[in-house]
């Protein structure tokens, strides 16, 4: 049993759909997130840069008494997660595009992969993908625009969807029934991806596979809350706390969120 919070990362807001689904699934854990706004996106920098960057956030929510972090940013995770494994004893959850289900249930032998450039380049995205789709058509495009729109809190806007036509294009006319979702910002694109893709085509992320791990790593570890009643979740942005604000509140629930440098 353990009261310390359970942290979260990622190069922005994006991983706030990660920490949805945990908060879903984990509603009386404390979590802290910390959106690092100012240095997106992750998936345009060096390896060397993206394993100092996590390395920073990791000893920010140390610093606040975390238990366990999430690394809620494909980039961060295929790049970074075996260097803050082996270099801290706390455990760390990550988290890759959902290739395996997509390349199991597609019925054309097609998928897309939607993802940053320093997701499709790492090697771990690459050993994943290998070892899942040795008889599958694979269309991986760079999402290059869309983080920075998200982040620049335009993510229903016009320019986003046209944006997202010219990325898919390709996709489509290799005819995909799954569309693997390669970033943690781009679930706040599903909406719009739904206007576009053809109803054969289903979407995956990786936000529910995500809280199921965390919660299975908690009991692991005897590191669950023992509390019965909810904690209120912190935010922390590093850039704009109205973009992360306008992405986690609703009517039914105003969470406080804070600048901090970090």
């Amino acid at each position: 049993m353990s009261f310390n919070p359970i942290g979260i990362f990622d190069s922005g807001v994006g991983g706030t759909s990660i920490w949805k689904e945990i908060h879903s699934l984990l509603p009386l854990e404390k979590t802290i997130y910390l959106a690092d706004s100012k240095n997106a996106p992750y998936g345009k920098k060096t390896v060397r840069d993206i394993v100092s960057l996590s390395r920073k956030n990791t000893d920010k929510l140390l610093s606040m008494g975390c238990k366990l972090i999430v690394v809620a940013c494909n980039t961060a995770t295929t790049n970074a997660i075996q260097e803050l494994r082996s270099e801290y004893k706390i455990p760390f959850i990550g988290i890759e595009p959902a290739i395996k289900p997509a390349a199991l249930k597609s019925q054309t032998k097609a998928i897309g992969i939607l993802a940053t450039k320093g997701t499709l380049s790492s090697a771990l995205f690459s050993k994943t993908s290998e070892l899942y789709t040795k008889k599958i058509k694979v269309i991986e495009i760079e999402g290059n625009g869309l983080v920075e729109l998200i982040e620049g809190g335009k993510k229903d806007s016009l320019a986003t969807e046209n944006l997202l036509h010219q990325l898919l294009e390709p996709m489509l006319l290799q005819e995909i029934d799954y569309l693997v979702l390669g970033c943690s910002h781009y679930p706040y694109l599903i909406p719009t991806l739904k206007k576009i893709l053809p109803k054969k085509v289903q979407i995956i992320d990786s936000g529910e596979a995500v809280a199921r791990q965390t919660k299975a790593v908690l009991e692991q570890n005897h590191l669950l809350n023992g509390t019965s009643s909810a904690e209120i979740p912190e935010f922390f942005s590093n850039k704009n706390p109205m973009v992360l604000a306008e992405l986690i509140n609703s009517k039914e629930h105003n969470f406080p969120v804070s600048y901090m440098d970090f």
